[in-house]
C-alpha cells in the first residue's frame, strides 16, 4: 500500500508539471518513476513509460528558455557552474561514522526516499543536510553515498565558483543553478558553502555581497519540495545563523577516534598482513590523522605494491604516515610529527617510551626494518652524544 502511494506522488508531480507545460519535469520525472517500477518488478509498465519517453513529438514545451539537460554556465567565463556524477553503492566502501553520526544519515535518508507520501500529507519541505567539518572528514564522499542510496544523480557545484568578478552575475550564477535543480530528481551538494553564505553582519563585506548572501538564501527557499539538497563547508563559524536555519538536518565530522581508525585501516588497507598487533600499532601512530590522511596512506601502499611487485610491510606503512604527517596539520598529528628529524635510534627510544607494551622489540624491529635484537638493543642503551 505504501509503495504503490510512494509511486502515486511521483505520479501527481508528473501531471504538476504537465499542467507547468514543463516538459523536462514531465520527462525527468517520468524517468525516475519508470526506474522505481523496474525495480519494484513492474517491467512492463516501466518498459512502456520508457517508450514514451522516445517519442520526440511532444506538445509541451519547455516552461524556462534553456533546455535543463544543459548544464548552466557562468555568465562571464562559460565555465559549468555544476557537475554531474552518477555514483554507484559500489563506488566507494561506505562512509565511516559513529553510531549516532549513522543514526542522522539513515533517518535524512529515509525521510528523502519517502518524501513523496510525506508531500501528499501535505508536511513536505526540502530535505537538507549541512555537513560541516575539517578538510579529509568524508564530506564529499558521503554526499556519494547519499546520491547512491537513493538511485539519484549527484550535481556538484563548488560555491567558491559561482563568485564572479561582477556580483550582479554570482545572482544571475546562483538563480540558474537552483533552477536547474529543481528541474530534475537529484541531489544537489553544495560543496565549499561558506563561500557563498558568509555572516551577512560581516563589516568586512560588501553591501552588494550581503545581497549575494540573500539572493542564495531566497533560491534555497524556493527550491521546491523535490529537491534534495546537502552543504559541506570547512568554516562552519562563517555561516549566517538564517543559512543553519535552512538545514533541517546537521552532522558534525571530525578527526576520527582510535576506533574509527580502526575501521578505517581494515577498509582501506591492501594486502598488508592485517594482523591485530599491526592494526593497534597503525591506529596509535595516526592519531590525529584525518580519514583522507589514512586512505592516502593504504592507496600509496597499494601502489607501491603493483609497481615493486610485493606485498606492503609495517615498515613500508610507518615511511608512509611519517611522509603523509609532514606539513599542514603537523599540530594534531602529534605522535608521528613529533618522530620528524629523529634518527632510528631515537625514534624507537620515543616509542617505547610512549607504549612499553604496544612497541615491543619485536614491532620496532619490523617499523624501522631492523632485526629484533637491534631494536631491543637501542632502547636499553643509552644515546651518547657529544658535548
Amino acid at each position: 500500500m505504501s509503495e504503490s502511494f510512494h509511486f502515486m506522488s511521483e505520479v501527481f508531480r508528473i501531471i504538476k508539471g504537465a499542467l507547468r507545460l514543463d516538459i523536462d519535469r514531465v520527462r525527468n520525472y517520468t524517468a525516475f518513476l519508470a526506474t522505481k517500477l523496474h525495480e519494484s518488478g513492474d517491467e512492463e509498465t516501466a518498459a512502456r513509460l520508457r517508450r514514451l519517453l522516445l517519442d520526440e513529438d511532444h506538445q509541451l514545451r519547455p516552461a524556462g528558455v534553456s533546455s535543463a539537460r544543459t548544464l548552466p554556465v557562468d555568465s562571464e567565463s562559460r565555465f559549468p557552474l555544476i557537475e554531474r556524477i552518477n555514483p554507484q553503492a559500489t563506488d566507494e566502501p561506505p562512509v565511516v561514522l559513529d553510531d549516532t553520526q549513522w543514526a542522522t544519515v539513515r533517518e535524512f535518508i529515509s525521510v528523502a526516499k519517502s518524501q513523496g507520501q510525506i508531500e501528499a500529507d501535505g508536511v513536505a519541505a526540502t530535505v537538507s543536510l549541512l555537513v560541516y567539518g575539517p578538510p579529509g572528514t568524508g564530506k564529499s564522499r558521503l554526499a556519494r553515498f547519499v546520491a547512491a542510496e537513493l538511485g539519484l544523480d549527484l550535481y556538484i557545484t563548488r560555491l567558491d565558483g559561482l563568485i564572479s568578478s561582477f556580483l550582479g552575475n554570482t545572482s544571475k550564477n546562483i538563480r540558474a543553478l537552483f533552477e536547474f535543480a529543481s528541474k530534475r530528481p537529484c541531489v544537489l551538494f553544495l560543496d565549499e558553502f561558506d563561500a557563498v553564505a558568509k555572516l551577512r553582519g560581516d563589516i568586512h563585506e560588501l553591501g552588494e555581497l550581503k545581497r549575494v548572501v540573500n539572493s542564495f538564501i531566497q533560491n534555497l527557499d524556493s527550491l521546491g519540495h523535490q529537491s534534495i539538497v546537502l552543504a559541506a563547508t570547512n568554516h562552519d563559524e562563517l555561516l549566517d545563523s538564517a543559512v543553519w536555519r535552512r538545514f533541517a538536518y546537521r552532522l558534525k565530522l571530525v578527526h576520527p577516534d582510535s576506533t574509527l581508525r580502526r575501521k578505517l585501516w581494515e577498509q582501506f588497507l591492501p594486502s598488508v598482513p592485517k594482523r591485530k598487533k599491526d592494526l593497534l600499532v597503525l591506529v596509535d601512530l595516526s592519531d590525529g590523522f584525518s580519514g583522507a590522511d589514512i586512505r592516502e596512506v593504504c592507496l600509496r601502499l597499494e601502489r607501491k605494491q603493483i609497481v615493486e611487485k610485493y606485498v606492503a610491510t609495517l615498515a613500508d606503512a610507518f615511511t608512509a604516515l611519517r611522509n603523509i604527517g609532514i606539513g599542514e596539520g603537523e599540530a594534531r598529528r602529534a605522535t608521528i610529527s613529533g618522530l620528524h628529524g629523529m634518527s632510528p635510534r631515537q625514534i624507537a627510544r620515543a616509542l617505547r617510551e610512549r607504549d612499553e607494551r604496544l612497541y615491543s622489540a619485536e614491532i620496532l624491529g619490523r617499523l624501522l626494518g631492523v632485526s629484533k635484537a637491534t631494536a631491543y638493543r637501542w632502547t636499553v642503551t643509552r644515546v651518547v652524544t657529544n658535548g
